[in-house]
Parts: structure tokens; sequence; C-alpha cells
């Protein structure tokens, strides 16, 4: 699928993307400002949140999924989960056909945070957005058409 259209300069395609290169750098480092200091008071660290991003959007995870998604070991994936599990934004329970398979699921205090979290992301965002002027807004538009266009938003 064609995402440039036509008399759309390469020139005029990488000024934009320099521009959303430029975007993505500054709105990253104010949103993790920002969500350092949220996670902070909840007790979590970036994986942390990670993973409680990724079982809010699933029904449950499982411990070799949660090592694939995050990078991890499975062991590694187990201490993760043992972490949060003791903040209690997730819980296990075990697959009913096979108990060894340990099935990992947000709980809804865990649904709050990531709620919460996005609230604060959005609300940056807005605020960053709003002060843009219009060469950066439409760099914006053309980026939210072609990535809806790829259906990853």
């Amino acid at each position: 699928m064609k995402l440039i259209p036509s008399g759309t300069s390469s020139a005029s395609v990488k000024a934009d993307a320099s521009r959303l290169a430029d975007f993505v750098l500054f709105t990253q480092r104010s949103c993790i400002l920002n969500l350092a200091n949220e996670l902070n008071r909840g007790n979590l660290s970036y994986p942390q949140f990670f993973l409680l991003t990724y079982l809010s959007s699933e029904e449950y995870l499982t411990m070799t999924d949660i090592a694939n998604k995050m990078g991890h070991s499975t062991a590694a994936a187990t201490g993760l989960v043992d972490r949060i599990e003791k903040l209690g934004y997730v819980e296990r329970a075990h697959a009913s056909d096979d108990r060894r398979k340990i099935m990992v699921r947000i709980t809804p205090k865990g649904v709050d945070m990531v709620a919460h979290m996005r609230k604060e992301i959005a609300t940056d965002l807005a605020g960053i957005l709003s002060a843009m002027d219009e060469e950066s807004a439409e760099t914006m538009e053309h980026t939210k058409r072609a990535i809806a266009s790829r259906q990853i938003a």
C-alpha cells in the first residue's frame, strides 16, 4: 500500500519525517518525565507498567507470552509478575485444561492504573499539540492518516 500521495516530493516526505522525529523525541521526553513521577507514586517501573498495558488489552497472558512481549526469559517474566502481583495490579490463575499453564490477568486496580496513566499521557499530548504551529500540525495530520491507512492505530 502506497502511503505517499502522488505529487508529493521525496524531499517533502523527508522533511515531514524529520519534523515528526523531532516531535516524537520532544513528546517522549515530556511524557516520560511525567510518567516517571506517576509510576513512582504507584511503585511501578517502566517494564512493569508496559506489562500492565499489554495485559489491559488481553483477557490474560501466559508467562511465555509475557516473556516474548517483554523480551525477557520466562524466569525474568516470573519475577516481573511476582513484583506487580504483590502490589495488587495482577493476579495469576491456573488454566483449567493444564494446571502447569499460568494465566496472568490484570486486576481492577491495574486497570485503574493504566487508565490513569493514559489520561496523564493524553493530557500531556493535548498540551503539546495545542501549542503546535500550522506546519507541525499538518505533519501530524499526514502521519495520522498514514497510520490509520496501515491500521496501526
